[in-house]
């Protein structure tokens, strides 16, 4: 019975934001059940699941791809083809890529799951329904399933702090943040120009501000699922700690990265069929990872970028593992080098970023430009228009605005480098796997923990003088 009234109840959270694609998540959840229960005859198995996963493909394409696709078609032969007025349903990318998951693996002899209570939780389970983590059915509905959830009164409290710990990296640290970012592109996408240190400012904000965003989602989908005694996968672990774009991706957006491995990568024939496939192989999965993010050659750019900075990393070790060339592992292995080795992979994230957030060609070309010097212009924010997008004072002036933008992104990167992870402080632990490390700082359930819980959401909770909206909502 409780599983019932959890899965009625995110299905009606769902339901409130537009009720009509409440029946699409519905249809899709009874349409790929009832596939599943097909594919217990193993003659129907690869006609009925290869049917499954191409009917998700053409659900997610048509709302999330058409114009995209339309609009590529314009640029390439001329016909005008006409704009389709769609809104995306929200979450779809995953709870579309959570069910192929699972007819993949069906196909590939695995449980066919014949509770629809259980398997209808596991895609609309309302922490993670609208923006991850990206959950598999194999860590999920054995949670649902095995009757009393795990619930008590430390695991609610140590959910409660998590939770609070995520809306804060929201609210007071992602969101302040983006008063630096957003007028900046929208300026660049208008056709204005940029100097270098807004450029700088606009980007290593925009850096920050996604992974504070997402991240902090991720911790409240964490905390609000240990209320009810279930864990979800860790989906971050302090990526810009990371000192190589392999270790990159191994930190951001985990539990994406999984799928794009599990599903994608490894079936692509991933390092088995020599070095030129796999570099091949890790181009694809990077392009169509970049593609899932959204519609538009922005999102291509940066996966693509992210596959290119991939494959030199891969050919990288591949040289230093080469004897003649022991030597670089030595070097590697010292504090410069780490130092050096953190300079370039961060760097080559910033400068992936800076496609990712513009909306224009022009205006990531312009912010590049202004990252390397080579724009003359005037300042982004020259004219009132452009200051009003703030919500600082006009008043306040400009130098005073760069001091303040750049004394809070240095804030935000120190917190990101040298405080431990929200899975590393609260000692979490994912479903069938040991907790996190500890660390000198750790959560403990005492009145110090409480009292520092409860200041954090406070101060969000009186910060949220706007509607609260997540950027991977749109993906």
């Amino acid at each position: 019975a409780g599983i019932m009234v959890l899965a009625g109840a995110s299905l009606f959270f769902y339901g409130a934001w537009r009720p009509v694609y409440l029946l699409l998540l519905i249809a899709s959840i009874a349409i790929n059940f009832a596939l599943g229960l097909r594919m217990q005859d193993p003659l129907r198995r690869r006609a009925a699941g290869s049917f499954g996963v191409a009917l998700n493909l053409v659900v997610l394409c048509y709302f999330k791809y058409t114009n995209f696709i339309f609009d590529s078609l314009n640029v390439l032969t001329g016909v005008p083809l006409p704009f389709v007025n769609i809104i995306l349903p929200l979450g779809i990318s995953f709870f579309t890529f959570q069910q192929i998951a699972y007819l993949v693996d069906v196909m590939r002899g695995a449980r066919v799951e014949r509770d629809i209570v259980s398997y209808t939780l596991f895609v609309s389970f309302f922490p993670h329904l609208i923006a991850g983590p990206l959950v598999h059915h194999a860590e999920m509905i054995p949670q649902f399933k095995r009757g009393r959830t795990g619930r008590s009164a430390l695991l609610a409290a140590r959910g409660l702090a998590i939770f609070a710990a995520g809306l804060f990296k929201k609210v007071v640290i992602a969101d302040n943040l983006a008063q630096f970012v957003s007028p900046v592109f929208a300026h660049l996408d208008a056709g204005g120009g940029v100097t270098t240190p807004w450029a700088w400012l606009a980007t290593l904000a925009y850096s920050l501000q996604i992974y504070f965003d997402f991240s902090g989602y991720s911790d409240m989908a964490i905390g609000l699922a240990l209320l009810f005694g279930i864990r979800l996968p860790v989906n971050f672990r302090s990526p810009y700690q990371a000192t190589s774009i392999i270790e990159f991706w191994r930190r951001w957006h985990i539990t994406l990265s999984r799928f794009l491995r599990d599903y994608l990568y490894i079936p692509l024939g991933g390092n088995r069929l020599g070095e030129q496939r796999r570099y091949t192989n890790l181009l694809v999965t990077m392009l169509l990872g970049g593609l899932w993010h959204g519609a538009g050659w922005n999102f291509l750019v940066w996966g693509g970028l992210h596959g290119i900075y991939l494959c030199i990393n891969h050919l990288w070790r591949a040289w230093r593992a080469d004897n003649k060339y022991a030597w670089a592992g030595l070097v590697e292995k010292g504090l410069a080098a780490k130092g050096l080795s953190w300079a370039i992979t961060f760097f080559a994230v910033l400068v992936a970023w800076v496609f990712f957030r513009a909306r224009t060609a022009e205006g990531a070309w312009q912010m590049l430009g202004g990252l390397f010097g080579f724009q003359a212009g005037s300042s982004a924010y020259a004219s009132p228009g452009i200051l009003r997008l703030m919500d600082l004072p006009i008043l306040v002036g400009e130098q005073r605005l760069l001091l303040i933008g750049g004394g809070a992104v240095a804030l935000a990167l120190a917190i990101a480098l040298c405080l431990p992870n929200v899975p590393q402080l609260f000692g979490y632990r994912e479903y069938r796997r040991a907790p996190e490390k500890a660390g000198l700082l750790r959560w403990r359930p005492n009145a110090a923990w409480a009292l520092l819980t409860a200041l954090a959401l406070a101060i969000s909770l009186f910060g949220m003088w706007q509607r609260l909206e997540f950027l991977y909502f749109q993906f």
